[in-house]
C-alpha cells in the first residue's frame, strides 16, 4: 500500500454512485447494497430490479453515512460463509470507478497506467455494517404497505357513462392530492393478451389491482383506472378489442377517449408476429384524432376553463411485443432501427400515424414464466420524465377533458356503421342527423346542437316538393350587401284581413321584404307576369333537418286572418239570415282558432264587465290574450306581432292595449303555434264543407281560398300525373286527393281512411292513403 501512497488523495469525495444503471443509467448516488446483487443501487434501480419475482427477497442495506461498500472485483475466501467470502474495500479508484480491498487493488492496479489512477481510501470497516440491517421499516415494507392502500375504480362503463360523479370524488378514489401534477398512462390490446397483468407487474408488484381472470369472459367491462403510489402516475385499464358483446361501436368509440387524454399508451401483444390489426388500430386512432379530437382539446380548455392548456399531440405510444417461439422484432437485421422497421410497415398499409408523439418498440421472448416487465417499465418511466410534449397537470384537469369528451361525443352507433372497415369510422363522432330532402348527412360533431350550432351538411341540397326546401331572398337587398329572406304569403303586413283578402283574390300572393315593402304579388297584371325570381328574388335550395319546421310556416296567424275574411264574406251574404251566419262564424272560429283562443262555446259572459252573452251577440277575442269581450270593451286596435299577426293594427282588450309589453309567457307560446300552413288548411276544408251551399252568394270562388291554404308539403297538382298507391292516371273522372300525412296524390280508392296526422299538425281523422294508413304507431 506504501508503494501507492502517492496516488493517495484523501480530499477526493467517495461519493457512491449507482453500479446497475438498470432506471437511472448510472448517474444517480447509491442508496442500497444488494449482497446477493453483488452491487450499489439507487433507490429507483433498487425498486425495479426488486420487484421482480425471482428478485424480491434478495437481502438490500440502505447505505448510511460513512458506508463502506465490498470490494467489486474481490473473490475473496469461498470458504467464508460470511458474504460469500467478499472483503470490505479499502480505496475507491477515481479513474476505473471501483471499490478495491487491499489485494484486489494490488493486484489490478499494479500497471503502469493503472499506478497513476487517483485513490481514495475509505474509513476503516466495522463489524456492524455487516450487519446494518437498520431498525425499523425499511424502504421496500414501506413501499408494500402503500401499495396496499391502492385499489382500482370503474370510470367510465360500456355505455361511456361516466361513473365518477365530480373532480373532488376523482381526486378521493385516486388518493392524491388536488394540486398534484400527474400524468396518465393506459394499456390497449385485443381481449385476453393479458393487459391487467402487465398493469398488474409493471406498476404493483404483481398484486392484483387490476382484476384478472383465466375464463374465456372478458374480465375489464369500462375503463378502470386506479394510482400507482411509486411512480405518481394514473394507470387506465381498458376492455379489450374484438371482444364478444353488445354497444361494440361504443366501446370502441370509448377508447379513443381514453387515448386522447393519456401520455403513454402501451398497446400489448401477445402474438408471435406483429399482425396488421395492430397498425390498422394505432393508423385509424391516429386519423380519427386528428380529425375529431384535436379541435375538440383546443375547445375544451377554453369551455371547461381549464388552468393548463390541453396537448393536442397525441400520447407516446409503445408496442409492448411478448414472443416465445419467435425472434423480437429487428433482431435480425440489427443495421436497422426498429422504430424504423414499424414505420415501413405502416407505411405499406398506407397508414401515416402521424397523432402520436412517439412509437416505441419493446420486446420480451419469454422462454419459461413469469414474463420479464423491466424493459417495458424502463421505456415508461424515460417517457414519464418527458415532457418536451406533454406536460402533467393536476387531476382536475384530466377528470374535466374526459367528462367534455364524453359528453360531446356519445349516443348509440347505428348498426351499418359496424361494418365499417375501419376502428373509427366518422360516424361514431360525427352527428347522426341526415337531410330530410336529400339524405346528405351533418358533419359537425356529435351534440353541436347543445352549442347552438346549426347543422352543416356534408354536400348540397337538392329541391323537394315535400319539404318545399327552395327560399328566396331579397335580390335588391342582396346587391346592396344583405341577405334578407322573404317568404311567399297571402297578404301582406300592413292589409287588414278584409282588405287583404280582396287584394289576393285580384292580385294573388304577395312577396314582402322588411326592407323594401311588397316586391312582388303573382297577379298584379291581366297576363303577362313574370316569375319572382326573373325578376326581384334569389333562389337557394336548403337542407330539411329533423326537428325542424322553417320552411312549413310563414305567419303563424294566416288562417285565422283568412277567417276573418270569410266571416265578413258570410256576414254580407244576404240569403243568410243573422242567427245561422254568426253560427258559422262562431264555429268556424273554434274549429281553426289559435291555440291560445279561449273556445266560443266555453265564454258565456265578457271577460272584463261580465255581461252576459245574448244569442245574437257578438263575441270578440282579443288578439294579445285570447280571452273573449264584448265590442265596448275590446274595440281599441294595435299590432300584435308577438302572436304573429303582423305590424297590422288587430282587435285587442283595453287591458291589452295599455300593456304593451311582451312576456316570456306570450313568446313561449308563440313558439308552440301550429303551422300557418296547416291551419290554413283546415280553413279551406271548413269553408268549402260549411259555406258550399252559399257558394253562389260569394264573390270570391272557394277554391281560391283552398289553394291559398294548401300545405307546402303536398305535392302540386301539376306534377301529379297518377296515383302513388295504385298507379292510376288521374283524369276529369279521376279526382286527385291529397294525403295528409306524406303529401303525396292519390285516389279516391286509395285514401279512403280516416286517421289523425298529429305530426303535421292534424288532430282530428282526416284523409290518408293507404300505405301511411297501414303504418304502426301514430302518424
Amino acid at each position: 500500500m506504501s508503494g501507492q501512497g502517492p496516488a493517495v488523495d484523501k480530499g477526493m469525495t467517495t461519493l457512491l454512485g449507482c453500479q446497475e444503471s438498470y432506471a437511472c443509467g448510472g448517474s444517480e448516488e447509491a442508496a442500497f447494497e444488494c449482497d446477493e446483487c453483488g452491487s450499489l443501487q439507487c433507490a429507483r434501480c433498487e425498486l425495479e430490479l426488486h420487484r421482480q419475482e425471482r428478485m424480491r427477497n434478495h437481502d438490500r442495506v440502505r447505505i448510511a453515512p460513512g458506508h463502506v461498500p465490498f470490494c467489486d472485483s474481490c473473490k475473496g475466501d469461498s470458504s467464508c460463509p460470511v458474504n460469500g467470502g467478499r472483503l470490505r474495500a479499502v480505496v475507491r479508484c477515481q479513474g476505473c470507478k471501483t471499490n478495491l480491498c487491499l489485494d484486489c487493488q494490488k493486484r489490478t492496479h499494479s500497471g503502469v497506467n493503472k499506478r497513476k489512477h487517483p485513490l481514495t481510501p475509505y474509513p476503516p470497516a466495522t463489524a456492524l455494517q455487516d450487519n446494518c440491517l437498520a431498525a425499523g421499516e425499511s424502504h421496500m415494507e414501506i413501499l408494500k404497505a402503500e401499495l396496499e392502500k391502492v385499489s382500482s375504480f370503474i370510470l367510465v362503463d360500456e355505455r361511456e357513462e361516466m361513473q365518477v360523479k365530480d373532480v373532488e370524488d376523482f381526486v378521493s378514489r385516486l388518493r392524491c392530492k388536488s394540486d398534484e401534477l400527474l400524468k396518465v398512462v393506459s394499456i390497449f390490446g385485443n381481449t385476453g393478451e393479458g393487459k391487467s397483468h402487465t398493469l398488474n407487474h409493471t406498476f404493483f408488484l404483481g398484486r392484483e389491482v387490476f382484476k384478472t381472470s383465466p375464463t374465456q369472459e372478458s374480465c375489464t367491462v369500462g375503463v378502470w383506472a386506479a394510482m400507482d403510489p411509486v411512480h405518481r402516475v394514473v394507470v387506465i385499464d381498458t376492455e379489450g378489442l374484438l371482444g364478444a358483446g353488445a354497444n361494440q361501436g361504443q366501446r370502441t368509440r370509448l377508447l379513443l377517449k381514453v387515448l386522447a387524454i393519456c401520455d403513454v399508451v402501451i398497446y400489448r401483444t401477445h402474438a408471435d408476429r406483429l399482425h396488421d390489426d395492430l397498425f390498422k388500430f394505432l393508423g385509424d386512432a391516429s386519423d380519427a384524432y386528428l380529425k375529431h379530437f384535436t379541435k375538440e382539446l383546443k375547445a375544451t380548455t377554453t369551455r371547461c376553463g381549464l388552468d393548463v392548456p390541453l396537448s393536442t399531440l397525441g400520447p407516446a405510444v409503445i408496442i409492448f411485443h411478448e414472443t416465445v417461439h419467435t425472434k423480437l422484432l429487428g433482431s435480425d437485421k440489427p443495421s436497422e432501427s426498429v422504430e424504423r422497421l414499424l414505420q415501413e410497415r405502416f407505411r405499406k398499409l398506407g397508414l401515416f400515424p402521424e397523432a402520436f408523439s412517439s412509437i416505441q418498440y419493446r420486446g420480451t421472448r419469454t422462454y419459461n414464466p413469469p414474463t420479464d416487465f423491466s424493459g417495458l417499465l424502463l421505456s415508461l418511466e424515460q417517457q414519464l420524465d418527458n415532457n418536451t410534449t406533454r406536460s402533467p397537470r393536476s387531476a382536475s384537469v384530466i377528470y374535466k377533458a374526459l367528462q367534455a369528451l364524453s359528453e360531446r361525443f356519445s349516443g348509440e352507433i347505428a348498426d351499418e356503421h359496424m361494418a365499417s372497415n375501419s376502428f373509427f369510422p366518422d360516424e361514431y363522432f360525427t352527428c347522426s342527423s341526415l337531410c330530410l330532402s336529400c339524405c346528405s348527412g351533418c358533419k359537425r360533431s356529435m351534440n353541436h346542437l347543445k352549442e347552438e350550432l346549426d347543422h352543416e351538411a356534408k354536400q348540397r341540397c337538392r329541391y323537394s316538393a315535400q319539404y318545399d326546401n327552395r327560399i328566396y331572398t331579397c335580390k335588391a337587398c342582396y346587391e346592396g350587401g344583405k341577405e334578407v329572406i322573404v317568404v311567399p304569403k297571402t297578404t301582406a303586413s300592413s292589409d287588414s284581413p278584409w282588405f287583404g283578402l280582396a287584394i289576393y283574390a285580384w292580385s294573388g300572393y304577395v312577396i314582402e321584404c322588411p326592407n323594401c315593402a311588397v316586391i312582388y304579388r303573382s297577379r298584379q297584371y291581366w297576363y303577362g307576369n313574370q316569375d319572382p325570381v326573373e325578376t326581384v328574388v334569389r333562389t337557394e335550395i336548403q337542407h330539411i333537418w329533423p326537428g325542424s319546421d322553417g320552411f312549413l310556416k310563414d305567419n303563424n296567424n294566416a288562417a285565422q286572418r283568412l277567417l276573418d275574411g270569410v266571416k265578413y264574406i258570410s256576414q254580407s251574404v244576404s240569403e243568410l239570415s243573422v242567427k245561422p251566419a254568426k253560427a258559422v262564424t262562431s264555429w268556424l272560429t273554434d274549429q281553426i282558432a289559435p291555440t291560445y283562443w279561449t273556445p266560443n262555446s266555453l265564454i258565456t259572459k265578457c271577460t272584463k264587465c261580465g255581461e252576459e252573452f245574448q244569442a245574437n251577440d257578438t263575441k270578440h277575442h282579443c288578439r294579445a290574450c285570447g280571452e273573449g269581450f264584448c265590442d265596448s270593451c275590446s274595440s281599441k286596435t294595435r299590432p300584435v306581432p308577438e302572436r304573429g299577426w303582423g305590424l297590422a293594427p288587430v282587435r285587442v282588450c283595453d287591458a291589452c292595449f295599455h300593456n304593451r309589453e311582451i312576456s316570456t309567457e306570450l313568446l313561449d307560446a308563440a313558439l308552440e303555434e301550429e303551422g300557418g300552413t296547416l291551419i290554413a288548411r283546415k280553413v279551406g276544408e271548413a269553408v268549402q264543407n260549411t259555406l258550399g251551399a252559399v257558394v253562389g252568394a260569394i264573390d270570391i270562388p272557394l277554391g281560391l281560398v283552398k289553394d291559398a291554404a294548401r300545405p307546402a308539403y303536398w305535392v302540386p297538382d301539376q306534377d301529379i300525373h297518377s296515383c302513388s298507391e295504385c298507379q292510376k292516371e288521374f283524369s276529369p273522372r279521376l279526382s286527385i286527393h291529397h294525403c295528409r300525412s306524406c303529401g303525396q296524390g292519390v285516389c279516391g280508392d286509395c285514401s279512403q281512411e280516416r286517421r289523425p296526422v298529429p305530426s303535421r299538425g292534424w288532430d282530428h281523422p282526416v284523409r290518408v292513403c293507404t300505405g301511411c294508413n297501414q303504418k304502426p304507431g301514430e302518424l
